[in-house]
């Protein structure tokens, strides 16, 4: 997984920093979530706990993941950035 972030993925992150409970953030969360699944930088099952939430506009998608104990590393990832 890569750390830097190009030009066209910067706007797709921003989506997944951006705090939950705004109307249409699951599904903006989920859409950002897929941009970094087709370039290989998250795997299957964290993209699918974005899915679950896509619906879910106030669910942080983190919490669901360190409930379930999936996607440690893009945890980490989403929690380094948001403290940067």
């Amino acid at each position: 997984m890569s750390d830097t972030l190009t030009e066209e993925d910067r706007p797709h992150w921003q989506v997944l920093l951006a705090p939950p409970g705004t109307e249409w953030a699951g599904r903006a969360r989920y859409a950002a979530a897929m941009h970094f699944f087709q370039k290989g930088e998250m795997d299957a099952e964290t993209l699918e706990i974005y899915r679950i939430c896509a619906r879910l506009d106030h669910e942080d998608p983190l919490d669901v993941m360190r409930r379930w104990h999936v996607g440690e590393n893009w945890v980490s990832r989403i929690e380094a950035a948001r403290r940067a």
